[in-house]
């Protein structure tokens, strides 16, 4: 994790914010997308999947 400095971080809301709760305690997650990117999240899950297959392919 880096040591940015608050003063540096954008003041934008998270895109997405997840909650996990281990035992009595809870984890909260807030994460954030690339602004000017063109490719959407099911694009990259595809390029995901497909390294997976040919990972699984050439075990065989």
């Amino acid at each position: 994790m880096t040591n940015t400095p608050k003063n540096d971080r954008s003041t934008r809301r998270p895109d997405c914010v997840t909650e996990i709760r281990i035992g009595n305690s809870v984890l909260v997650v807030s994460g954030y997308f690339k602004q000017d990117t063109t490719a959407t999240a099911a694009d990259k899950m595809l390029k995901v999947l497909e390294a997976e297959a040919a990972t699984q392919k050439s075990a065989i």
